[in-house]
């Protein structure tokens, strides 16, 4: 495996960058203010999914556009594989239920992989007005400031992040973890966002985060974001974060909440 230029890192960001940027200004200034009541469409759902459709197409005809050999992963169905090594993973609006609702807790993520390993990830967070990105060896920024993970706690006081299936099943497997983590840590957060989660461990507002279930576009930018902010990430002991199981911690707690998350089986239904 060959390392990417620093020329192809910059341009990569720049790309992710501008994507992020305008499918996030498309999201928030497209969202009807009417759209948790009622919507023109058949339902308000039916208007999430044409804005999460809207942003996915914005983003992948702007990396067509500028990069035509590239692959691509989008949640929405975007899917090829590319001739440059370069493969884009997006998720459009992760989030989506916030969305729907009203809340803040959404964002844009869009993340580059150069030979399939993650280089590039932005996080576009419009309600915060926070652009939050990572360069792999370079670190992790928000707004244009470093970003880094909070000093590790013992487990007892550590903040964690997590979020839920939608299937029945998996939510209860995921309900029973949690009743029995929360009396081992200071509280568990549930924002909605995988994304911001994993972007909150780099950015220490959270001193992890675990969650089954997500998929590469779910973590890829977050994961990178958290990790070149100074965070551990993982799945199951020894593994790389996985849909069984996603970790991110500030090192020093990162073992002890991936060995608890384990003994508790996070990582099965």
């Amino acid at each position: 495996m060959t390392d990417p230029s620093p020329q192809l890192l910059d341009e990569l960001l720049a790309l992710a960058l501008e994507a992020g940027r305008r499918a996030g200004a498309l999201l928030r200034d497209g969202r009807p203010d009417d759209l948790g009541v009622a919507a023109t469409k058949s339902s308000p759902v039916d208007v999430v999914t044409e804005m999460d459709l809207a942003s996915e197409k914005l983003i992948t005809e702007l990396i067509a556009a500028r990069r035509p050999d590239d692959g691509l992963l989008g949640e929405e169905g975007a899917s090829s594989t590319g001739t440059s090594g370069v493969r884009w993973v997006i998720d459009p609006l992760d989030g989506t239920v916030n969305y729907l609702y009203g809340l803040p807790c959404w964002a844009v993520s869009i993340a580059a992989e150069w030979q399939g390993r993650t280089v590039v990830g932005v996080v576009e967070v419009p309600s915060r007005g926070e652009t939050v990105e990572a360069v792999l060896g370079r670190g992790a920024q928000v707004n244009g400031r470093p970003a880094h993970c909070r000093p590790s706690p013992p487990l007892e006081r550590a903040l964690i992040g997590t979020g839920f299936g939608y299937l029945r099943e998996r939510r209860e497997r995921q309900a029973a973890v949690v009743q029995q983590l929360i009396p081992r840590v200071r509280d568990i957060r549930r924002a909605g966002s995988a994304a911001i989660d994993l972007s909150d461990v780099g950015l220490g507002r959270l001193d992890g985060f675990y969650e089954r279930g997500l998929n590469p576009w779910d973590y890829a930018a977050g994961a990178l974001i958290a990790s070149e902010a100074g965070a551990s990430i993982g799945g199951r002991p020894g593994d790389a974060p996985s849909p069984d199981l996603t970790v991110a911690a500030s090192p020093g707690l990162f073992p002890v909440l991936q060995q608890t998350l384990d003994a508790l089986g996070a990582w099965h239904d």
